[in-house]
């Protein structure tokens, strides 16, 4: 069973936690649901962003973008890479791209991913400074989010675990923005 679930569309995407208050669902919409349950104990946590009907060029070039950085940062994995690294990795995707740099929007607000086991969000962070080594058997989120102010927000999530030769997925990466699942 769910034990939390977020639904957001429109401008409300642009808020890592939506905007207060209900809206109207239109035609040309982003969907973002954020949600996860628990299993034994362990936590998980899965974002999927998608088109409501036909979006315009811009919402689907950021949303590649996105895509992108997500892939570059799971790339980045390696046993001894610091955690830090990681997040450089999904920034420099949206530097070539103009976004950012840093933390300035449009562009990534706020750290790459979070550890996750028995607590949502736990240490260590893919966030710049933090200098953790990655070891086999960590568990992380990868969700480099990037906002366009006031306009809308693509996010991204699934779930990494680190292995001897790098990372593996949870959760198969969205296909497009057409299609949230395989």
């Amino acid at each position: 069973a769910s034990t939390f679930c977020i639904v957001q569309f429109g401008q409300a995407t642009a808020y890592p936690h939506g905007l207060p208050g209900d809206r109207a669902l239109a035609e040309g919409d982003v969907v973002l649901v954020d949600t996860g349950c628990r299993v034994e104990g362990y936590h998980s946590d899965i974002t999927r962003t998608y088109a409501f009907g036909p979006v315009a060029d811009e919402v689907r070039a950021i949303w590649d973008i996105e895509h992108a950085a997500q892939a570059a940062a799971f790339a980045a994995v390696a046993p001894g890479v610091p955690c830090e690294a990681v997040d450089a990795a999904a920034r420099d995707v949206l530097v070539r791209e103009g976004l950012g740099p840093d933390y300035r929007l449009p562009g990534l607000p706020h750290r790459t991913g979070h550890g996750i086991g028995l607590s949502i969000h736990e240490p260590a962070y893919l966030v710049r400074g933090d200098r953790t080594p990655l070891a086999p058997g960590m568990c992380f989120s990868n969700e480099p989010m990037i906002v366009v102010p006031g306009r809308f927000g693509i996010r991204l999530e699934d779930h990494f675990h680190v292995t001897d030769a790098g990372a593996a997925w949870f959760t198969t990466p969205q296909p497009s923005i057409d299609k949230p699942f395989d």
